[in-house]
């Protein structure tokens, strides 16, 4: 077996995120063969050295890997643990034996489409901007922002952490003298859509994601999950650049 990356035989082992493996790494959590290893670049033979995460041994065998489609309701955290006592995703699934987390984030308040699973190298594809896979949120907003103000956010704004990419944004309806907007963009950073709207004036007062490359929320209650079908799970790593 070919020698590999410690991060990413980690992430395909279903520890957790790519990045967050290299976060695990630097912290000094990682053995390799009883020896810690804090270098990034380290390599391994996934099918014969000894992998520990903070005193787990990895299987050397890949393990199946699990593909869920939450639709995340308001009030629950997207991690697997929470300090605070609050509800979490996790509570959500039923049955689930293998180790799964989440795909990203959605904020305590925020609802809609999200992706759990063990699949390490999937979950740093999807959220690498430079796969470009488009996710779209349905934003009710404070007030009703003009044209201009929805061509400066479809252009790109430039946030404290830098400029954003340009977005697909549009007036889709309003409710109460509020703005329902629909924003499709392939940038994961941090509140993103929230820090968007909140730079031109307009608030967010409710947000929901409802689309992740093909995937949608149709036939799906808030609360309610169900597993990928493979079809869908081609075409989700073909969109983040991972072939079929």
């Amino acid at each position: 077996m070919p020698m590999e990356r410690l991060q990413k035989v980690m992430a395909r082992a279903g520890v957790a995120s790519r990045r967050h493996c290299e976060e695990l790494i630097a912290a000094g959590m990682v053995k390799v063969n009883g020896q810690v290893v804090t270098r990034l670049g380290t390599r391994v033979d996934p099918g014969r050295d000894t992998i520990e995460v903070a005193g787990r041994v990895l299987p050397r065998q890949p393990q199946e890997k699990v593909y869920i489609l939450l639709n995340k309701p308001r009030g629950y955290v997207t991690t697997v643990k929470d300090p605070q006592g609050r509800p979490k995703v996790m509570d959500l699934l039923r049955g689930i034996k293998l180790r799964v987390y989440p795909v990203g984030r959605l904020d305590y308040d925020s609802e809609g489409l999200l992706l759990l699973t063990n699949d390490g190298e999937l979950a740093f594809a999807l959220t690498h901007p430079r796969h470009q896979v488009p996710k779209t949120y349905l934003v009710l907003v404070k007030g009703l922002p003009g044209n201009d103000k929805l061509a400066r956010m479809a252009g790109g704004l430039v946030l404290e952490d830098g400029p954003t990419a340009p977005a697909k944004v549009r007036l889709v309806g309003k409710k109460n003298g509020n703005a329902l907007l629909e924003i499709t963009t392939h940038e994961g950073k941090k509140r993103l859509v929230r820090r968007m709207c909140a730079h031109i004036g307009h608030p967010v007062l409710r947000l929901k994601r409802t689309r992740i490359g093909s995937l949608t929320l149709k036939g799906l209650k808030p609360g309610r999950y169900r597993f990928l079908t493979r079809e869908e799970i081609r075409q989700l790593r073909q969109a983040a650049g991972l072939g079929t």
